[in-house]
């Protein structure tokens, strides 16, 4: 088969500029193959290489004495204590899911749950952050639908509970839904895997799932915006096998008891491209492929086809030769292939042969180390206008906006198609804060949630990105875990815009502000930028998934609230309105400021629960909607009413962070009050959990009432 010629157009459609290609000939000295294009493609992209984002990326904080393994791994290690280590990641899949829901969002799960495997750990839970346009919007019935069924279908097949996440809508995401997965497992800390190669003359053997065609630059796509042309672009999906993947999850954890492994990487964006170049240019060595060994599912693939393959379900490795008998044999008995694909060698060399040709020969580093990086031009997000004036509205009709809104309505039509109790750990499910798994066979727990306001960030990135961790940090510990570090999934759209580059900045400047003061260091991540249709971006999205630790049985802080119990509010109410729930669901507004994040007071609060958990019999934070809308929600979990004494749209509905919604006995309520005022802590009684109604000042309405359109709202409009 004769290779294409190298045009300007099929350099193009690489999504190389002429600059880039102009370095690429001034590396290697000619024209590159048809091979060596995709090559240079797939690595030099924004999904792999990182080149817009990577100034930004070093100032984030990513160390501390619970961190293990910071970025640049599959996934983030963290020490939990008694030898053991929590291993986790966020990963988008935002353009394969809009192109192809069901596989676009299974795909993204199993990619997630590969980079915590290939660091030797067992998954034990997942979560997901999904973005929509408007439920009118003719595309958003099918993606919502097919998205959700693509995440429970490969998570309850593999069998890893999800145990917490998100669901929002808003016209941004109209042309470009985000689908961002995390996952966590649990390993030994002093039995962690790594992917830098080592060694020369080693085998490079390929694992797991055989290689087709789907996916073939898939990397390329993901690094690109939107257009009238998208149906083109469905081959570029993944299709997964979670069953394949279970097995793959099994043999490679078995395979590691061998000794046999030296290094290992998941084959995920760019497949064995990607997957070759890392593990060797970590280890400073070369690599020399043979793709005539490589196992495949169809015929006449070409080396350009097997090399930007994301088929999944695969795993590259460098391997202990003494033990290949033994590792060969672990696979064959879990039915996956066992290839020696190539070797390390000690030149500066990716050397690609197939059909008794070299296909490509390149500098290794130059691919990986020497991508383009890039300080793009960028603007600071203007200071937001201050909110006009608020119509008064009744305070119950105002909480029936915001629970029969998609957005804040209760989300069971989503989270009771996945599995949220497979091994049996799960301690706190979907549905009220952070998700709760135990440390099998410990006293111990992990606690899991998933932020982020976008509208926040849009107004005031740097505002937005401080409290997107900040309500990572008090979710977590309104559960009563300790906060150990965060993963980020950094969704924009396109960076070459001056006023999003500036976005970007502002956001990452305010998440690592967050970060640092919260003792949060970020161990992993992603960023996903592109995200854009015809011109138009989604809102700044950057999602911020934290992990805590709950060092005992007794330290989770439950949501059982009972009739007689009074309710407090942690931190001062200012009333701020702007950019709030309520102003986006009852009056179509985005108005105004993010609310002002002081990382001081987040901290001292945050201590003051943990400290004062034995006190407390039901904790949420204040966030979206208020006081209002927290309210409700702990006491409709309950089946109990509630009082609030205030009927003020401000005190009920503003947005002020800070805060926490406390319920307990009226004399662990006075014990509360004196710890408070010890600690120089607001804290104040605003009403109690009692009776059958829900009461805002003079204005009620039962709770029956309210339960049902909370409860109905959202699959009444996308079952």
């Amino acid at each position: 088969m004769q290779e294409p010629q190298i045009t300007p157009d099929l350099i193009a459609s690489h999504g190389l500029s002429p600059d880039e290609y102009a370095r690429i000939l001034e590396i290697i000295g000619r024209t590159p193959t048809f091979t060596e294009l995709g090559i240079f493609s797939a690595m030099w992209n924004e999904h792999c290489s990182y080149k817009s984002s990577k100034k930004w990326l070093r100032t984030l904080p990513t160390t501390g004495p619970q961190v293990i393994c910071g970025p640049g791994e599959n996934a983030g290690v963290v020490d939990i204590g008694d030898g053991q280590a929590v291993v986790f990641k966020m990963e988008s899949h935002n353009h394969p899911s809009y192109i192809e829901p069901y596989q676009g969002a299974a795909t993204g799960v199993g990619g997630i749950l590969r980079d915590v495997f290939t660091m030797g750990a067992r998954p034990v839970a997942a979560m997901n952050a999904l973005s929509f346009g408007m439920p009118d919007h003719p595309k958003t019935r099918q993606l919502v639908h097919g998205v959700v069924e693509g995440v429970g279908g490969y998570g309850n097949a593999f069998g890893v509970p999800c145990v917490g996440g998100e669901v929002r809508f808003d016209p941004a995401y109209n042309g470009n839904c985000l689908v961002n997965a995390f996952a966590a497992g649990l390993a030994d800390a002093d039995k962690i895997f790594y992917s830098a190669a080592s060694g020369i003359g080693m085998p490079v053997v390929y694992l797991g799932a055989k290689t087709g065609r789907d996916g073939v630059g898939g990397a390329t796509m993901a690094s690109a915006e939107f257009d009238d042309t998208i149906e083109e672009k469905r081959p570029t999906v993944q299709v997964g096998d979670p069953f394949t993947e279970k097995r793959l999850m099994e043999a490679t954890l078995e395979l590691m008891q061998t000794g046999a492994v030296i290094s290992i990487q998941d084959m995920g964006a760019a497949g064995l491209t990607c997957s070759a170049v890392e593990m060797g240019d970590k280890g400073g060595l070369g690599v020399r492929l043979n793709l005539d060994a490589v196992p495949v599912r169809e015929t006449a693939m070409t080396a350009y086809e097997m090399m930007l393959s994301e088929s999944q379900e695969r795993m590259l490795m460098v391997l202990n030769p003494d033990l290949e008998a033994e590792a060969k044999a672990v696979f064959d008995k879990w039915d996956l292939d066992f290839a020696i694909v190539g070797e390390t060698i000690a030149e500066d060399r990716f050397v690609i042969e197939h059909g008794g040709e070299v296909k490509a020969d390149l500098p290794l580093s130059k691919l990986s180390s020497e991508a383009p990086e890039y300080d793009r031009p960028w603007v600071p997000t203007p200071t937001a206008e201050p909110l006009g004036e608020v119509p008064a509205v009744d305070p119950i009709d105002g909480l029936r906006a915001l629970i029969s809104s998609p957005n804040y309505a209760a989300k069971q039509w989503v989270y009771e198609q996945y599995d949220t109790m497979v091994m049996a750990d799960s301690a706190r499910t979907p549905g009220m804060g952070a998700g709760v798994v135990r440390v099998h066979g410990t006293g111990k727990s992990l606690a899991f949630t998933s932020d982020v306001t976008p509208r926040y960030v849009k107004a005031n990135p740097v505002e937005g990105g401080k409290q997107a961790v900040a309500e990572a940090y008090r979710n977590l510990t309104a559960v009563g875990a300790r906060p150990l570090a965060t993963t980020d999934n950094l969704n924009f759209g396109n960076p070459e815009k001056p006023e999003i580059m500036g976005q970007f900045v502002g956001a990452l400047d305010g998440i690592g502000q967050a970060c640092s003061a919260l003792d949060m260091p970020i161990v992993s991540g992603n960023v996903s930028l592109y995200n854009e249709t015809d011109g138009a971006g989604i809102l700044p999205t950057p999602t911020i998934g934290a992990v805590g630790l709950l060092a005992a049985d007794d330290e989770m802080i439950g949501c059982d609230v009972r009739d007689g119990h009074v309710a407090l509010m942690i931190g001062e109410c200012g009333g701020h309105l702007g950019q709030s729930a309520l102003l986006a669901e009852v009056f179509g507004r985005a108005e105004g400021d993010a609310p002002a994040v002081d990382l001081d007071i987040e901290k001292r609060h945050g201590d003051f629960i943990r400290d004062n958990r034995a006190l407390i019999t039901a904790c949420t934070d204040l966030s979206d909607g208020g006081l209002a809308l927290a309210a409700f929600e702990l006491a409709e979990a309950a089946g109990v009413g509630v009082w609030l004494d205030s009927g003020d749209m401000g005190t009920l509905f503003g947005e002020d962070q800070g805060r926490y919604l406390v319920a307990c006995n009226f004399d662990k309520a006075e014990a509360l009050m004196i710890a408070a005022g010890r600690a120089g802590v607001p804290i104040k009684s605003v009403g109690k959990f009692t009776s059958d109604s829900v009461w805002f000042g003079q204005s009620g309405a039962p709770l029956a009432e309210l339960s049902a359109i909370f409860r109905n709202s959202f699959a009444e409009t996308f079952a």
